[in-house]
């Protein structure tokens, strides 16, 4: 039987490549909840036809067919969703960041700890990017030595006529480093084959709309760890003259080549996507990474099914999180 998923809470565009990603594995969705009027609605029920909105999440919850639930609600409503669904005997994928306070991240721990379930937080800009597909293959087949630093870059546009209210309150979306920056946290954890990362800056800031106290348009921060450096900026500066949402790109320093990733366009070119730079002993080349695969789908498909950590370990999971919280709350210091 192709596993049944259920989808709790739209609020945040991921929820589209979740789930389209999810149904071209082969699984199936009937039904999803969110909580009130989302701004992806009419779009969400263009692209999925066949779902069909409930008023009561417990429909899903209590549904002993469905396997998995995706979430996308507000960020600080991801977290009390989650357990839920744990509690419910459903595994987890939920857009990023999972949670936004270290209280939540704790509950969900005790919560993962007590069920068994899996709670994975899809970091899309990893695990939705195939030119981040061919670096992993690049890099842990030894192409540029051993790792030593990464820098991540993304920035965002603002879209404000597109932006609900929670988008510019704090509290609600997480702050910049929680919510962007725990993409660049949880690349740097995987290229440099760190178990854990000590914060040794963080800042964020807000220089662009002073009658939005809560929003923070711009975050830095440094990593530290027995593997290796990385620097992260995230800001939401992009102009309206890019032909995407942001020039996101992620740089991997080893001892013997590097590589630049430039994920979703390329400046000054004809509008091109998962661009691959390689320099070391022997090749100084540009790849074409469109066709590298997605492999964390059908991983996570096959670990709901078999019980297994194949897609993303839970220990990475929880540290990228922590950490991107921690960062979060140095910077507001």
């Amino acid at each position: 039987m192709p596993l049944k998923l259920g989808v709790l809470g739209i609020d945040h565009g991921h929820i589209f490549g979740m789930l389209s990603n999810m149904i071209a594995q082969g699984c199936r969705a009937e039904a999803y909840w969110t909580d009130g009027p989302a701004v992806t609605e009419n779009k969400f029920n263009e692209v999925f036809p066949d779902l069909t909105k409930v008023e009561d999440r417990r429909r899903i919850l209590d549904d002993p067919a469905i396997d998995m639930i995706l979430i996308s609600a507000v960020p600080e409503d991801r977290a009390a969703l989650a357990i839920e669904a744990m509690a419910a005997g459903k595994d987890v994928m939920v857009d990023k960041p999972g949670c936004t306070t270290l209280d939540q991240l704790a509950a969900i721990r005790a919560t993962q700890a007590q069920t068994g379930r899996i709670w994975s937080v899809n970091f899309s800009e990893r695990f939705q990017v195939p030119a981040v597909t061919k670096a992993e293959e690049l890099v842990f087949g030894g192409a540029i030595g051993r790792v030593v630093q990464t820098v991540g870059l993304g920035p965002h546009k603002k879209n404000l006529k597109t932006r609900p209210p929670w988008f510019f309150e704090r509290e609600r979306y997480g702050g910049i480093l929680c919510d962007i920056g725990s993409h660049q946290i949880d690349q740097f954890l995987h290229f440099t084959g760190s178990s854990a990362a000590e914060i040794t800056h963080a800042h964020v800031e807000n220089t662009t709309m002073p009658d939005q106290p809560g929003f923070q348009d711009f975050g830095e921060l440094v990593l530290r760890s027995d593997q290796g450096h990385g620097y992260i900026r995230v800001d939401w500066f992009t102009p309206d003259g890019l032909p995407t949402w942001g020039d996101g790109r992620l740089f991997v320093q080893g001892t013997e080549g590097h590589i630049e990733l430039r994920k979703y366009t390329d400046i000054g070119h004809p509008h091109v996507t998962n661009t691959l730079y390689l320099v070391n002993g022997e090749e100084n080349t540009r790849i074409d990474a469109n066709d590298a695969g997605l492999p964390y789908f059908p991983r996570l498909l096959a670990d709901v099914q078999d019980r297994t950590e194949t897609a993303v370990s839970q220990t990475h999971t929880f540290t990228a999180t922590e950490l991107a919280i921690r960062a979060q709350m140095l910077a507001e210091a």
